[in-house]
């Protein structure tokens, strides 16, 4: 079976099927994409995929709407959009398409689920406010993505489609930065437990470069790291290690004299050679050497202990 058409409704659009179909039309490029509510392109038939309009949802026959009674759920009863379907049926694929490991398609395909796919199913559902989401609920993806619409006086007749086309660009951006960034994660998982068996008791967690490591270091109870130090281009950074990912709060942060100070000022503060920056924050320092880093962290270190026992 070759599918040849894409088919989803006409009109005003919204996050679910602007999703769905960035997953599609990469799996199906050479297919065309149709936005019809028009019975003969909503009926089932061997050349299509249909979804968020059709009122059934059949794998079998590739239509995938959400809207009929019995709607569809997931095994936990929340409801399901086009994009979770989708998601479900053809995300793996999706993911093989975009050069993820095998290794690695269940977990991200269930992350993807997860973080993305179900705020969508459940905010298209009316399951979920926008306004948990606080001050930030302008700036959801489903609310974003839905700014993309033509204004409501547009008088173009194809104002909708155009837009739905412009919308879709936009969206797979979105998307595949969302599978990059975490399979990114995935990747960088194994190379920084390495690296902690390697620190031992050492309060500094060195990387051979900079990759996401925070929950490495909570999966494997490395509770005694403070910080971590990676190269930088040419520089070498020290950061420190956040208390966990629903705050900025750090472990430790770095000494308070190096605060805002730049080059001689803070080669002056720290002692260090080759000391370059260290933010106002106090999160993150820089300096030209891993000689000069690893010093820094020592005297990081040392600080926090110090601070620790006061």
């Amino acid at each position: 079976m070759t599918i040849q058409y894409l088919v989803t409704h006409s009109g005003g659009f919204h996050a679910d099927e602007l999703l769905s179909s960035v997953i599609l039309t990469r799996l199906f490029p050479q297919a065309t994409l149709v936005r019809s509510r028009d019975a003969a392109w909503t009926t089932p038939a061997e050349d299509r995929i249909i979804y968020d309009v059709g009122r059934e949802y059949d794998a079998d026959r590739n239509i995938y709407d959400h809207h009929q009674k019995p709607a569809p759920l997931r095994e936990d009863e929340q409801p399901y959009s086009s994009f979770g379907l989708i998601w479900k049926h053809f995300g793996a694929d999706y993911l093989r398409a975009m050069d993820v490991p095998d290794a690695h398609i269940d977990t991200l395909h269930a992350k993807i689920d997860k973080g993305v796919v179900l705020p969508i199913d459940l905010m298209d559902n009316g399951a979920m406010e926008p306004s948990v989401a606080g001050p930030l609920s302008g700036l959801t993806l489903p609310v974003l993505l839905e700014t993309l619409k033509p204004a409501f006086d547009d008088p173009r007749p194809d104002a909708d489609d155009n837009a739905f086309a412009e919308g879709l660009g936009v969206a797979r951006s979105l998307v595949e930065a969302a599978v990059r960034g975490r399979a990114g994660k995935l990747r960088a998982y194994g190379m920084v437990v390495t690296a902690i068996e390697a620190a031992g008791e050492n309060r500094v967690l060195e990387l051979p470069m900079g990759m996401p490591f925070r929950s490495a270091v909570e999966d494997t109870g490395a509770d005694h790291l403070l910080y971590c130090i990676h190269p930088r281009a040419e520089d070498w950074t020290l950061t420190g290690i956040r208390k966990g990912g629903d705050t900025f709060d750090l472990r430790a942060d770095l000494p308070e004299a190096w605060a805002g100070l730049t080059d001689a000022a803070l080669e002056d503060a720290c002692g260090v050679k080759g000391a370059k920056f260290c933010h106002n924050g106090r999160f993150i320092a820089v300096a030209s050497s891993r000689e000069a880093i690893v010093e820094m962290a020592q005297l990081a270190v040392k600080d926090a202990e110090a601070r620790a026992q006061d």
